[in-house]
């Protein structure tokens, strides 16, 4: 018996040995540190038995104990995964240990506590959660956001016995966002506890070990369990066609041999033969045909595989393909079995390479005469498993990503661990951790996006202990193909990408501040306490806290901004916080970090549950109609219909169908990456035998190596440089148009290549006066210069210029140019979100992207004017810090002037072959992302004067006042007031509210404002309001309560009758009340500075900061709360005179954001009104709607009634029946219609109706016009 398993009771060492026979040397070393109760971090490959090492210590200690009685107290063990599948995968996983054990102890005769294991995540029933709640589980499987609502509820009572933290796959969390949100979850969990739980990280693929430590435990001691890798791999590069550069030429496979194609290498038949002639070009012009092949022909040859792909629309794209090549394949077998084996033979060595050599792919065939015995294994056992020949196609594979349903996704899982299917094709969905069986092949096409995210993809085939991972990888172009032979090689050494724990996401931090101050009241010095003590927030200093604190609290604008209301209260006299009314329900339907796309749900139309299919990019639905078909997870689909939030759809059978997209951030290749790359190609430039044999032994074919080398041989030939990690190469060359394009090779990847972009486009636009357009990649940066003549000596040196920055100056150069960047705008939306400050307005259903854009345009346009707003500064951190990587930018910078890094400078007639690939990059941006015209990105907009437009439009013009419906205005007036039902107070916190929105108030106002106001409710909640340091009594002039303020409000005062008079009072002006008005005690600042008033004393000193255009402020509030208003009005309720007032909208209706003109329904005509821009548009569409709403359908009958009243014919006319020649059987006509006045009107009501030329003169007409006759027509159209 090993020495580990002696610490176990006798069950467990029973089942363990009966199962395992032994621990692996990351198990027994987890188990010694786990078992002296330290904080661990497990690192070791994929398939050493991590997971379960981390489970059985704890599965045995539980089992040998009596169970609680308080559900509350049964939870002891918690796992949080990154990924929902993953704990679904584990909680399977562990059944099998849980029966083992039970039946070993029986076979025993001992008894064990029986253990229950839970599962909570998105997707877990409501009776599983309230079960959960009513119970508790012993052993809970979760992910991060829902560990937050559980902390965030009354759930988290049965949290509080928890011994136990389990950690898994730790590197995919340690360096985001959401694991800087875990983090503080984690210390509010401890919290909880008697004493803080042990936690356990476990992960593959770590660096550094010091960084995710000090993530795992907040910087308290952890042990590390590393034990040597004995993790065999067997990787391999392999390239489909002889030269990636000329497809043309290069179609056809080994020895000219098309694979598939109708010739020598292919065979002739009726389902080969109409698709091959139709898509040559296809395969003369792209490469994907042949990576198909390659990947169709691999998968046939093992027995399970998983293909990786770097997006869904490429997994979606590779499924459909290589399912129509194997059922194509498939028909040829069942035409031709005979000869099944010699096609085969021809597809998989063309060119005289057989099955018992070395393949296109690398890999090696038995070479003992069993190709053919496998041939037939694999024909006989695949097209049966398949059902080919049943009536349905084969289907080789099935596509696995984040956008195809939980119910679908296990489905496929379960098919392919089962063998139903031989292949998956899947994107990040299934590289962390989760068990697929035995696989025994992983294709990775294109280079995988980093050296851990290589390992862990690979690491899925030969998941058991001791077993050998093959992975073979296919790059799309010879760019591709030199990152994908650096990260290869990384993989082998097991360099991994460093990770950094971000340093105090502002956005996280509010977001968990609103969550523990909504479920406990807390003490400012306290909450810093416990956040500090996660390693993401170590650094937290008091002021930044205090800064989010404010904006919680309310103190920025919320009337410009309504998510700007406070959340919290903040008693700055007792410095304690507390949750405001809803902060609860904000935190949970709103919580989380990772971004909302607004994606369509996708479900199959009808009752039940398991409807759903998956989901869909809003720009993907919003250009499909109802009839549509599409693919998703390898099915078709028939849209029925689209509504707001959901696409119903039906299965399609095999039609063919439309491939989905998403949009998604590209991931940038870091610095360090970069580098390796820059080295090899320092290297690999050389050429030469040595350079051909390393690159064998990094496992490239024999097609790979020679693309690869011609790749660098013709870039030397063509520019005289490759470029390295030591060598910037600068190419020039004219375009089609005859404008300089110009490709910066710089291979250090994108995070450094994006602000480097950023700053030369503007030196260049400075430079040039043009606009200029520069699009980084992980390669390099192509620039375009529009019609400019500049020579190229003056050219070099103004982009020389342009590109040499000081490297000082580089922090400050791309913090300028950031915040009129896309990058900029989606990082603050995203942030605010996080923040809480763009909550789910409907939780759980759908809410459209570009509302969300346009709420965080709101939001960024009132931030913005404060330079100390948290989530502006945080958007500028995380794109500084973690989307941008600006130390080596500035390293990079460095080196350029110390001339250790070379800037080499060349033209060419055309585009290097580096640059064409830097090209295909630039081309696809501006084809597909670029359809935003220039103006719209400026926001550049078309101001009219109102006033000027209605004199020259003349005095018969319709104003806009004619166009406002009188009762909408009042409604609306009353909403903003507070004055409707609906939108009045009710309690002193609604109270607060209106104070901040409307304020000043008098008590006679704020009465008006209150529901069902009696028994002096208003004035005690008032006083309760002031009491907490919430709200405050002011005077104006008369003096009032305000006298005897301190010395600084008295200078504020001084300061707000300045500001007064410079806004256009032309004297000294402060607010003439009569009485007091009440504030909010956050605008006290704003009231001294803008009115002058008087402040009371004891006022924090956080509300007394000069406020700048503190009167604009308040005109501006004004206006917003009403609709429109007069200059006499809005001086009336400031207390200043009316010359005052004036000053300040002339100067807001300059800026737009007052309207001027003519606006109140029912105004004298030369009356003058301003209005708020928003509510005049809000006026205006809810005067369209009721509009429309008078103009709605009407019954059948009575459109029947009113059709020949209003043609004049029939009864309803009121005419009797007359006699004639050409009116004979006529009856009703109406007596108004007569003469050719008549018939004009007649003719006026039948434009566009079809009326037969025989009915026209003889019914029609007649019926219509009292004394019609023909020569009446005949008149009218002489006289045209």
């Amino acid at each position: 018996m090993s020495d580990a398993l002696a610490r176990f009771s006798a069950p467990t060492r029973r089942w363990f040995e009966g199962a395992f026979g032994g621990p692996t040397t990351a198990q027994a070393g987890a188990w010694d540190a786990i078992g002296r109760g330290e904080h661990t971090l497990v690192v070791a490959p994929t398939g050493s038995g991590k997971t379960l090492a981390a489970f059985l210590w704890a599965i045995d200690a539980l089992s040998g104990v009596p169970a609680p009685t308080e559900a509350g107290e049964r939870c002891r063990v918690l796992y949080l995964s990154p990924m929902k599948a993953l704990a679904v995968d584990v909680e399977k996983n562990l059944r099998e240990p849980l029966a083992g054990i039970a039946a070993a102890a029986r076979s025993m005769g001992e008894a064990i506590t029986p253990l229950e294991v839970g599962v909570r995540s998105g997707d877990t029933p409501a009776g599983a959660r309230r079960a959960f709640i009513r119970r508790g589980t012993d052993i809970l499987i979760t992910t991060p956001e829902s560990l937050f609502l559980l902390l965030t509820s009354r759930a988290r009572e049965m949290l509080g016995a928890v011994e136990h933290v389990i950690v898994d796959e730790v590197h995919a969390l340690a360096g985001t966002k959401r694991g800087a949100h875990l983090a503080v979850s984690l210390e509010r969990l401890d919290a909880l506890l008697p004493q803080p739980a042990q936690r356990i990280g476990l992960s593959a693929t770590v660096r550094p070990v010091d960084e995710v430590q000090r993530f795992l435990a907040g910087g308290r001691p952890v042990t590390l369990v590393r034990p040597p890798s004995v993790k065999q791999w067997d990787l391999t590069i392999t390239v489909p066609v002889e030269d990636m550069g000329d497809l043309a030429d290069s179609g056809r496979g080994v020895g000219g041999v098309r694979r598939g194609v109708d010739g020598t290498g292919g065979v002739r038949g009726g389902a080969a033969g109409p698709r091959r002639g139709a898509g040559e070009e296809r395969y003369a012009s792209s490469i994907w045909p042949h990576v198909e092949e390659r990947i169709v022909q691999l998968i046939a040859e093992h027995r399970s595989t998983i293909v990786f792909a770097n997006s869904r629309r490429i997994a979606e794209r590779l499924t459909a393909r290589i399912n129509e090549l194997w059922e194509e394949r498939a028909g040829i077998w069942e035409q031709l079995p005979g000869d099944a084996e010699v096609w085969w033979e021809s597809l998989a060595g063309a060119g005289g390479e057989t099955l018992g050599g070395e393949t296109p792919g690398g890999a090696r065939a038995a070479g003992d005469g069993s190709a053919g015995v496998r041939q037939s294994r694999i024909r006989e056992t695949t097209l049966a498993t398949h059902n080919v020949g049943a009536g349905r196609p084969p289907v080789l594979a099935r596509a696995h990503h984040g956008s195809v349903s939980r119910e679908q996704r296990l489905l496929i899982e379960d098919d392919l661990k089962a063998g139903r299917i031989p292949a998956v094709v899947a994107t990040s969905s299934l590289e962390l951790g989760i068990d697929m069986g035995e696989v025994d092949l992983v294709i990775q096409v294109e280079a995988p996006p980093s050296v851990a995210s290589g390992l862990q993809r690979v690491g899925r085939a030969g998941h058991q202990v001791g077993a050998t991972s093959h992975g073979v990888s296919l790059p799309k172009h010879r760019g591709d193909l030199v990152q994908t032979v650096v990260v290869v090689r990384r993989m082998r050494e097991s360099v991994i990408e460093a990770l950094h724990v971000p340093a105090s996401p502002l956005d996280v931090l509010a977001q968990q501040v609103v969550a523990m101050c909504a479920m406990d009241e807390w003490k400012v010095p306290d909450l810093l306490a416990a956040v500090t003590r996660s390693a993401p927030f170590a650094g937290l200093s008091r002021p930044v806290l205090e800064s989010v604190l404010d904006m919680l609290a309310g103190r920025y604008p919320s009337d410009e901004f309504a998510e700007l209301r406070p959340r919290i209260v903040w008693d700055r006299t007792t410095g304690t916080l507390t949750g405001r009314p809803g902060a609860q329900r904000l935190a949970v339907t709103s919580g989380g970090t990772i971004p909302d796309r607004g994606l369509y749900g996708v479900f199959v139309a009808g009752d039940g549950p398991g409807r759903r299919v998956g989901e869909l990019d809003e720009e993907m639905v919003y250009e499909s109609r109802v009839g549509d078909v599409f693919l998703l997870g390898t099915t078709g689909w028939r849209i029925e219909s689209i509504t707001h939030d959901q696409v119903i759809v039906t299965p399609a059978g095999h039609q063919p169908g439309r491939l989905p997209f998403w949009r998604a951030d590209t991931q940038g290749r870091p610095a360090e990456l970069g580098a390796a790359v820059g080295e090899f190609l320092r290297t690999a430039g050389r050429g030469g035998p040595e350079v051909e044999e390393a690159l064998a032994e990094d496992g490239l074919d024999t097609l790979a190596r020679t693309n690869l080398l011609r790749y660098l041989g013709e870039q030397r030939e063509q520019t005289g440089y490759v470029p390295d990690d030591r060598t910037v190469v600068v190419e020039r060359w004219r375009d089609e148009l005859g404008d300089w394009q110009v490709a910066v090779h710089s291979i250090f990847g994108l995070r450094v290549n994006a602000p480097w972009a950023m700053v030369v486009a503007a030196r260049l636009r400075d430079a040039t006066g043009v606009d200029v357009q520069a699009l980084p990649a992980d390669d390099g940066i192509v620039v375009r210069l529009p019609d400019s003549d500049l020579d190229p000596a003056r050219l070099d040196a103004v982009l020389r210029a342009a590109l040499l920055l000081e490297p000082g100056e580089v922090r400050a150069l791309v913090t300028d140019e950031l915040g009129g960047s896309p990058m900029f705008t989606a990082r603050f939306r995203e942030s605010a979100a996080r923040a809480l400050l763009l909550p789910r307005r409907n939780p759980g259903r759908r809410q459209a992207l570009w509302q969300q854009r346009q709420r965080a345009a709101q939001l960024l346009q009132v931030a913005s004017r404060y330079p100390t707003f948290p989530i502006v500064l945080e958007a500028v951190r995380e794109c500084l810090q973690d989307v941008f990587d600006v130390p080596a930018l500035e390293s990079l910078m460095a080196d350029l002037a110390a001339r250790r890094v070379t800037l080499a400078e060349v033209q060419t007639a055309t585009p290097s072959p580096f640059a064409r690939t830097l090209l295909f990059g630039y081309v696809g941006q501006f084809l597909y992302e670029g359809d935003q015209p220039l103006a719209e990105r400026r926001a550049a907009a078309l101001a009219l004067d109102p006033v000027l437009l209605e004199e020259l439009l003349g005095a018969g013009a319709a104003a806009l006042a004619d166009l406002l419906d009188p009762e909408v205005v009042e409604e609306t007036e009353a909403e903003l007031q507070g004055l409707a039902g609906a939108r009045q107070a009710r309690d002193a916190e609604g109270l607060a509210d209106l104070l901040r929105r409307l304020g000043p108030l008098s008590v006679g106002d704020v009465g008006a404002r209150v529901a069902a106001p009696g028994s002096g409710s208003v004035s005690r909640w008032l006083e309760e309001l002031r009491t907490a340091g919430r709200a405050l009594a002011v005077a104006g002039a008369d003096g009032g309560e305000g006298a005897g303020g301190d010395a600084r409000a008295g200078e504020g005062a001084r300061a707000g009758v300045g500001a007064a008079a410079r806004a256009g009072a032309g004297s000294e002006c402060v607010a003439d009340w009569v009485g007091n008005r009440w504030i909010a005690v956050e605008d006290a600042g704003l009231m001294r500075d803008g009115l002058g008033v008087r402040l009371p004393r004891g006022v924090p000193a956080a509300f007394l900061d000069p406020v700048p255009g503190a009167l604009s402020v308040l005109v501006r509030r004004f206006a917003r709360s009403r609709g429109p208003f007069t200059a006499a009005e809005v001086a009336a309720w400031l207390g200043l005179p009316d010359s005052a007032a004036g000053g300040v909208l002339a100067e807001l209706v300059d800026s737009g954001v007052l309207v001027h003109g003519r606006l109140r329904p029912g105004s004298p005509a030369d009356e003058r009104h301003w209005c708020d821009a928003e509510v005049l548009r809000r006026l205006r569409r809810r005067s369209l709607a009721a509009q429309r709403a008078q103009a709605e359908p009407v019954a059948q009958r009575t459109f029947a009634r009113f059709l020949p009243e209003w043609q004049g014919v029939g009864a309803a006319g009121g005419g009797g029946a007359t006699t004639g020649g050409d009116r004979r059987g006529v009856v009703g006509r109406p007596p108004g219609l007569e003469g050719a006045d008549g018939l004009l009107r007649a003719v006026e009501q039948l434009a566009g109706a079809p009326v037969p030329a025989s009915a026209l003169e003889s019914l029609v007409l007649p019926a219509r016009v009292a004394d019609y006759a023909p020569r009446l027509l005949d008149d009218a159209l002489a006289e045209g």
